[in-house]
């Protein structure tokens, strides 16, 4: 008896891209699992698009991913919120990537005592919605955080990204948010369920142990760390978790 075609939950930023340039061989790799039928999707921690609008910007860099093949944390936070309060309110400080995942799942947005205070990713975070957070987390909202990245690239080097927003917000208010992307095993459940498969038929690809790795194997998936991203062959021995395989790109993987 054959066994079951794997399925693959493939990071972005350092894996398929570096940047915005493509990684060599990642179209071709993309290519492969969709002309074989293997079910994958790309997971990114970054919440500020919608699946659309993360397509349009990968195919003018070059990387045709199907808008139906792209899971970010701000639908994984969407997800997780209607899981414990269907129909709830949030405050919500995010681009439309976040904003649209929520009201997909009929949340309502306003700052009048919502449910949950939801922190993403925005190039313009300010003083005074940062302000009316901390009021809201002070005064008894739930805080949610998109993710715990603490940067993230930028034109000139990197910016503040949700996790330091995150810490910002958790000072003032003693009140630690619960964040949903990666390293937090949630994001691949929901991953796996988006998929419809079982982590045993899964194998998750990333290039970071602390997030994608640790996260893999949390979740119960073979794992796969190329050395396109952050990581390098000496950084392995610093973690007590080891991937189960080591490449240097996704161009080395091959498809049943």
């Amino acid at each position: 008896m054959k066994p079951n075609k794997k399925s693959y939950i493939i990071d972005m930023d350092g894996v398929l891209v570096r940047g915005r340039v493509p990684i060599p061989g990642a179209q071709e790799f993309i290519s492969r699992l969709t002309e074989t039928g293997t079910p994958f999707l790309v997971l990114t921690n970054n919440p500020m698009y919608t699946p659309r609008d993360l397509h349009h910007r990968l195919s003018t860099e070059g990387l045709d991913i199907p808008e139906s093949s792209l899971y970010t944390s701000a639908m994984a936070t969407a997800q997780f919120l209607d899981s414990q309060r269907p129909g709830g309110s949030a405050f919500v400080i995010g681009e439309t990537g976040l904003t649209q995942a929520l009201h997909d799942i009929g949340y309502i947005l306003t700052s009048r005592n919502p449910d949950y205070v939801v922190l993403g990713e925005t190039t313009f975070y300010n003083f005074e919605k940062i302000t009316q957070a901390i009021r809201l987390v002070a005064a008894g909202a739930r805080f949610i955080a998109t993710n715990p990245d603490p940067t993230g690239p930028g034109e000139g080097g990197m910016l503040p990204a949700c996790g330091a927003m995150a810490a910002l917000i958790e000072k003032a208010t003693g009140i630690q948010p619960y964040y949903i992307g990666k390293p937090n095993p949630l994001m691949m459940r929901s991953a796996l369920r988006f998929l419809d498969v079982h982590s045993e038929e899964a194998v998750m690809i990333g290039d970071r142990m602390d997030t994608d790795i640790v996260a893999g194997m949390e979740s119960g998936m073979e794992t796969i760390l190329v050395l396109t991203g952050v990581t390098s062959l000496d950084d392995i021995e610093k973690f007590p978790y080891r991937p189960t395989r080591v490449i240097p790109s996704v161009a080395e993987i091959e498809i049943d």
